[in-house]
């Protein structure tokens, strides 16, 4: 496929996104449908597409309006070419431009041009303070893949020489001893000796950052209560030798985890939410709980544009809920542990503050926030214990 034919399935792709298909499932049908094309330009095209998404509020300021064809022409513009080089009509190239698609297009907004959804800025811009437009800028633009180096199985070193054999090139990356930022050859990863066996695992470096805030010690008996795939529970494991439990409020969400346990050398037992009672009590529980994504919306940039101000209350007394809930679950000197992946105080220290309220009997013995500056997702974390 040419370039513009590229652009053109794009196009196609993103009006279906905008019309309420999910994009991995629209990406999905359209390779179905179209399987002349090949992994590069299927690669290509998932670009297009996610590139569009993650800035799809200057994209449509660029292009003139909310349609696929109006953000990849948004896109074309802001990637400095000539939209009437692929704009021609020509083969399966898009439709050349109309006249009002020639016409100059005025400079944006701030929040435009930072692709910051209107309705939060306030609260992220109180939240990041000076950092607000740096940081947004950051989440206009594809993460980095991070590993997670499985030390149960192999050192830094070793997992460099596994990569290489497939002709994967990584860095050390300084938020976390264990990770390492891919420079090349990406896509190659989950296909490689390296994960296949693993040596390594695909986790975000500041969600290892967490991992490494906690307090853990061999011996522990420890609960990831909010485990989902259970990425955190199989760096728990690495980290020390524990009693480790996983736990999801939807099992769903962790039927991989045995097989992925067994891959990386560890052992990790689930437990359904009536058996959290005679499992308890923990000394350490993780509760990385569910939250707006904000920190993370560069690898979903979908989530970005749905968030609403109703779901922000939902997630915040959800939250509220779950640090409740899991505080009963830790032994009196144990340790409770509050994540998310979210650049918001309402679901981060502010959650800890209003927490200490109502459990004055619990202190904080550690908090931090992650940034996409640091070079990983955005993340925070919390350390209680009881006084």
């Amino acid at each position: 496929m040419t370039p513009a034919a590229r652009l053109a399935a794009a196009i196609d792709i993103l009006d279906r996104v905008l019309a309420g298909v999910a994009a991995e499932k629209a990406l999905t049908n359209w390779a179905r449908s179209n399987r002349f094309a090949g992994s590069g330009d299927r690669h290509a095209i998932r670009d297009a597409v996610f590139d569009a998404l993650r800035c799809r509020r200057s994209f449509a300021h660029l292009g003139g309006g909310e349609t696929g064809r109006a953000l990849v022409l948004g896109g074309v513009r802001a990637s400095g070419a000539d939209p009437a080089a692929i704009f021609t009509g020509e083969g399966y190239a898009p439709a050349p431009l109309s006249s009002a698609e020639q016409q100059p297009v005025p400079p944006p907004d701030p929040l435009v041009a930072l692709d910051c959804p209107e309705w939060l800025a306030p609260a992220l811009q109180a939240s990041l303070g000076p950092d607000f437009a740096e940081v947004m800028a950051l989440l206009r633009h594809r993460a980095p893949v991070f590993l997670r180096v499985n030390l149960r199985k192999t050192d830094p070193a070793g997992a460099f020489a596994a990569l290489a054999e497939d002709g994967i090139e990584a860095v050390a990356h300084p938020l976390s001893p264990t990770a390492l930022e891919v420079t090349r050859n990406p896509r190659k990863v989950q296909a490689a000796r390296a994960y296949l066996t693993g040596l390594v695992e695909l986790q975000d470096a500041a969600s290892q950052a967490v991992i490494e805030a906690l307090p853990l010690k061999s011996g522990q008996k420890v609960l990831d209560y909010c485990a989902g795939g259970g990425g955190k529970s199989l760096a728990l494991a690495a980290k020390a030798d524990l009693r480790l439990f996983a736990h999801d409020i939807d099992p769903g969400r962790m039927k991989d985890l045995p097989q992925r346990s067994a891959r990386a050398g560890v052992s990790v037992t689930r437990l359904e939410t009536s058996a959290l009672g005679s499992a308890a009590p923990f000394d350490l529980v993780l509760a990385d709980a569910p939250c707006s994504g904000s920190g993370s919306w560069r690898r979903a940039p979908e989530a970005k544009w749905a968030f609403s101000a109703e779901r922000l209350a939902e997630l915040c007394a959800i939250q509220a809920q779950i640090l409740d809930k899991t505080a009963k679950l830790v032994a009196p000197s144990g340790v409770l542990a509050y994540a998310t992946c979210s650049l918001l105080d309402a679901e981060n220290a502010d959650q800890i503050t209003a927490f200490l309220r109502r459990a004055p009997e619990w202190r904080v013995l550690s908090q931090r926030r992650w940034t996409p500056l640091d070079g990983g997702d955005g993340f925070f974390c919390a350390t209680l214990t009881r006084k």
